[in-house]
């Protein structure tokens, strides 16, 4: 059996971390109660903002692309609560070890244990959002099927995903500080060209282009089997794709870079 001595530095980094799994949640709460304390409502504040904009936004944009708001709201609400999951944490991730340096400097921790807080706190902020789309789903009647569960099987995809997204981001906004200000900037124009107020299939436009987005595969993984339906065979495809190359090179510049990170922040 191979211990973690065995394995390359940047893989016995991560596997360190999933070791101190606790320590790993602890931060993330810790986060999180210093992020809404003195707040009543704490993180449910935005539950109720992705409530308020999926009311405000799905009936408004029901009408402008003239659809129906029982087909419209559901499919609105899934994507704005995986947008703020993903959106957030991509953003949030380029400042993470900046944010973390004292504790990168004076702590003898593994370092990819600050992207895996980060994830589990956005983590835990998308598991408050999920009961919006419940309450849309039975208010509308969306009609409920074995497919739903699918969802399941795709948001791990997904989050897997945003794993090695959230570390190569890490190191990438340690190294280049201006990428923050970048991210910030080129994330809200990215919302309006995915399909989040929409589905690829709703626009006039070749449906290829929105294919070219990979955020379009990383929403609609999850997406199709909330709506009741089965995810076409090349959104799974290019997910499982994505998950496997992109966490290659991932872990292979985590394993050149590992070390210079202390002497970036």
């Amino acid at each position: 059996m191979r211990t973690v001595d065995t394995f390359p530095p940047g893989v016995a980094d991560i596997v360190g971390s999933l070791k101190n799994l606790r320590i790993i949640i602890f931060m993330a709460l810790s986060d999180l109660r210093a992020r809404y304390k003195r707040s009543v409502l704490g993180p449910f504040w935005v539950t109720l903002s992705t409530a308020a904009g999926s009311a405000g936004l799905g009936f408004l944009w029901s009408r402008l692309m003239h659809m129906d708001a029982h087909t419209f709201v559901p499919s609105l609400t899934a994507g704005l609560i995986l947008w703020q999951y993903m959106s957030q944490l991509i953003v949030e991730s380029t400042t993470i070890f900046s944010r973390q340096a004292s504790i990168i400097r004076n702590l003898n921790l593994p370092v990819s244990i600050h992207p895996l807080q980060l994830l589990l706190r956005h983590l835990i902020n998308f598991a408050h959002n999920a009961p919006v789309f419940i309450v849309v789903a039975f208010i509308l009647k969306l009609p409920f099927s074995w497919t739903m569960l699918w969802a399941l099987p795709g948001l791990l995809i997904l989050t897997l995903n945003l794993v090695w997204i959230a570390l190569l981001f890490s190191m990438l906004g340690a190294r280049f500080r201006d990428l923050e200000y970048l991210i910030a900037s080129i994330m809200p124009l990215m919302m309006f060209i995915s399909p989040v107020f929409y589905r690829p299939n709703y626009l006039k436009v070749s449906a290829k282009i929105i294919w070219m987005n990979p955020f379009s595969h990383f929403i609609e993984i999850v997406r199709y089997p909330l709506l009741g339906e089965i995810p076409p065979l090349f959104v799974i495809e290019v997910n499982v794709a994505l998950l496997v190359f992109g966490s290659i090179f991932t872990l292979w510049l985590f394993n050149k870079k590992r070390t210079r990170i202390p002497f970036w922040i």
